[in-house]
């Protein structure tokens, strides 16, 4: 009688034991299915931020290039050079001289 017992007791032990390696393995499928999305997540952030600077930092450079002409374009000589050269305007009384090398 004592054996039948015992076999009972082996197997109710060993279900729980089943169980528990069961939930331990759901609990750890979990955590490693957070921490891989977190991780993928985190990439695609860093990849974004990345980008994000580049532009930033192509917005900034155009800007000093835009502000370095707004200065040149206050000063009388540099507009003068840009009506001679881009508009073919010329002062009252010059003739314009025309090229035929272009």
């Amino acid at each position: 009688m004592h054996g039948r017992k015992n076999r009972k007791r082996e197997r109710q032990q060993h279900r729980g034991i089943n169980w528990f390696f069961i939930l331990m393995a759901v609990i750890v499928a979990a955590f490693s299915y957070t921490i891989f999305t977190q991780q993928a997540d985190l990439f695609t952030i860093d990849r974004n931020f990345a980008a994000a600077q580049k532009r930033l930092d192509d917005a900034k450079t155009e800007n000093q290039i835009l502000k370095d002409e707004k200065a040149a374009l206050q000063e009388p000589e540099h507009i003068e050079r840009i009506a001679r050269e881009e508009l073919g305007m010329t002062k009252p009384g010059e003739m314009p001289y025309i090229s035929r090398k272009k």
